[in-house]
């Protein structure tokens, strides 16, 4: 019997009648059925799920097997038989009441394939209203790990796993666990695998919320059975992960998803006697993970809430979730108060006597939120002009201290320089119910290329753009340009300019994906030869011997006179046409009357300073100008075999030739 690539696993109770669906989209895997065997494990059912299983096992008995056996109280136990009789590859754990995309274990399988490794999440989609994980799933990711990923923050088994790993380290399902038994499951899978792969490309999974509300993850009540997995969790990361931050990534999740879980589901409605048993054992259960450094991993609500934990502070506790439910349906965020160059959130407790809360539990001063909007950037000469406002979120317009900074990307240098501040009355109003306003958030700046550097001129680099927002004595950084006005362009603008140190070329341009702007000295990515085109050459029709070249510029600017038509002939002779530009227009037209020109071959370039672009080849159906100097006849004519550059014959006609080639009969 041919080894399949996937054994699909699926553990079954109650299932009617989603169960009928989930093998119908197994049964439509574009992978192929013949790459498939499917184990459904009924757990002792009782709604008529048993029966449809040896219903749909009698039509498709080449890849679907159902075993039967007495109800084991969770998963673990249906999924770990399922387990012992794959013979796939690779195994796929599906819920009974979910269903798969129809290219999804194809998708799965290519990405282990290719990339070596041993687990592959799929992207999860909610049906019905209930949450599917998002953090992991913004963009594929070939080969990755939980300490480098948001990959741990799922840990259900709704994966691709290596059957392999998965017998080489003995992983089974704990029975023992009758809910949260998936996490040890998974997260030793993360630890022991060679990579783990996302396909966040295309919905692979869909996680369907049951009307009768029977999923076993949202079913099962109480605080015991999630502070015996969360347990089981901790000393997996206290045994398999050294201290560092690797342990604190992992923990981070437990510490922040699983906390908040017990408290807000299951602790807040026990009986008070009930409440402090479980506090103190959660206290308990969390110490080995907790240490200071943790702080600057955790958001301060976070933080905060596990100050109350760990000193079994229950009243505490309880008022913070309580106002956690308040805040999360409100529009209004939390009022800061900014003391010594840091803000607090005015959490409950805050500066409390009676608590003596320490501050670093409200401190949250790394996630004060920047808003900033451009209403003017462009440049004019050698200095560019920015305004537009910018504040802190929260944070009053008080004691401004905005700067604008220049960033040099490669090398890091930076000067700040200062900015002018602006009224903007009722800046704010239109958010968090108008509690907050801006009124000096306004911001105007003028940056001379010839003076930003400490008064000399700006070096060639990258200079990135940003704001140092300061009031009250805080300030962040922000890159600006992503929020605009509509008349502010994020199309590069490349000028040549004069300066203090001669002619230079200055691109302003908008970064991506994030739309920020950046000032281009010395065309380090905008080169100014690209802007200009030449695309015409012909002969004047009212002049038939003076030739037309043509072309077309997209710089935003060069100064006027250095943009000129350059000709060289074979025998060392040059001479300059000057080239005039269309008026209120981006085209451009030299003029060469080659009566003027001396006998030779010649070839030419535009030349803009110290650029040069070189004349394209003539065309070839151009034909010869002919004029008499001095009673001499000469003509003008293209040469052929020239490649793709110019070059132009200019001579006396040779009468002897001529008069023979007409004497030719």
């Amino acid at each position: 019997m041919a080894t399949p690539t996937v054994s699909v696993i699926i553990a079954a109770y109650n299932a009617m009648p989603y169960v009928t669906r989930t093998l119908s989209s197994v049964a439509e895997q574009s992978i192929g059925q013949e790459q498939l065997e499917v184990i459904v494990v009924d757990d002792g059912s009782t709604d008529g799920t048993g029966a449809e299983l040896d219903r749909l096992a009698a039509i498709h008995p080449q890849w679907l097997r159902v075993i039967h056996q007495a109800n084991s109280g969770g998963p673990a136990a249906p999924r770990n038989a399922g387990l012992d009789l794959a013979r796939g590859k690779f195994v796929f754990f599906l819920d009974a009441d979910d269903y798969l995309g129809p290219e999804a274990l194809e998708r799965m399988v290519t990405m282990a394939e290719k990339n070596g490794t041993d687990v592959v999440l799929g992207k999860m989609v909610g049906v019905g209203g209930r949450g599917a994980p998002t953090s992991m799933f913004r963009q594929n990711q070939p080969k990755t790990d939980v300490f480098t990923s948001r990959v741990y923050w799922t840990l259900s088994p709704m994966k691709l796993f290596r059957r392999e790993l998965l017998e080489r380290h003995e992983l089974r399902f704990p029975t023992d666990l009758s809910t949260g038994e998936d996490q040890p499951f998974v997260a030793s899978a993360y630890l022991y695998a060679s990579g783990i792969s996302v396909v966040a490309d295309y919905d692979c999974i869909f996680w369907v919320l049951r009307d009768d509300g029977g999923n076993v993850t949202t079913s099962t009540s109480g605080s015991e059975p999630r502070l015996r997995y969360l347990a089981r969790m901790v000393d997996l990361i206290t045994d398999k992960v050294p201290p560092g931050p690797g342990r604190d990534r992992m923990a981070h999740r437990h510490l922040t998803v699983e906390v908040r879980t017990l408290i807000h589901w299951h602790l807040k409605l026990e009986t008070r006697d009930s409440q402090r048993r479980t506090l103190a054992r959660l206290a308990e259960i969390i110490a080995p993970l907790l240490h200071d450094g943790l702080r600057e991993e955790l958001s301060a609500m976070a933080w905060l809430r596990l100050h109350f934990v760990r000193h079994e502070m229950l009243d505490e506790l309880l008022e913070l979730d309580r106002f956690e439910d308040e805040l999360n349906a409100s529009d209004v965020a939390t009022p800061l108060v900014v003391d010594k160059g840091r803000a607090y959130a005015q959490y409950p407790y805050f500066r409390d006597p009676v608590r003596a809360v320490p501050d670093n539990c409200y401190d949250v001063t790394d996630q004060v939120g920047v808003r900033h909007h451009v209403s003017r950037a462009e440049l004019r000469g050698t200095t560019l002009h920015l305004a537009g406002y910018a504040y802190l979120h929260r944070v009053a317009t008080d004691d401004v201290t905005t700067e604008l900074v220049l960033r040099e990307r490669d090398s890091g240098t930076e000067y700040r320089l200062p900015v002018t501040h602006t009224a903007t009355p009722r800046l704010g109003a239109h958010e968090d119910q108008g509690r907050y306003t801006y009124e000096m958030a306004g911001f105007e700046a003028a940056v001379g290329i010839d003076s930003a550097a400490d008064g000399a001129p700006l070096a060639d680099g990258l200079w990135d753009i940003s704001l140092a927002v300061g009031a009250q004595g805080l300030s962040r950084e922000v890159r600006i340009g992503s929020k605009r006005a509509t008349d502010v362009s994020g199309v590069s603008d490349t000028r040549v300019v004069d300066t203090t140190r001669g002619v230079r070329a200055v691109t302003l341009y908008t970064t991506k994906p994030h739309g920020n702007f950046t000032l281009d000295l010395g065309e380090k990515k905008h080169r100014v030869v690209s802007h200009l085109k030449l695309e015409a050459t012909r002969w004047n029709a009212s002049t038939p011997t003076e030739l037309l070249i043509t072309g077309r510029w997209t710089l935003g600017a060069y100064p006027d006179g250095p943009l000129t038509l350059v000709l060289g002939n074979d025998e060392g002779a040059t001479t300059d046409f000057p080239v005039t530009r269309t008026a209120h227009g981006d085209t451009f037209t030299a003029r060469v009357p080659v009566t003027d020109l001396p006998a030779g071959l010649w070839n030419g370039e535009l030349r803009l300073s110290g650029w040069s672009v070189p004349l394209p080849r003539l065309p070839k159906d151009l034909a010869a100008a002919k004029w008499r100097r001095r009673g001499v006849p000469w003509y003008a004519k293209p040469v052929s075999g020239s490649g793709a550059t110019f070059a132009l014959r200019v001579a006396k006609t040779d009468l002897v030739r001529a008069i023979s080639g007409k004497l030719k009969p």
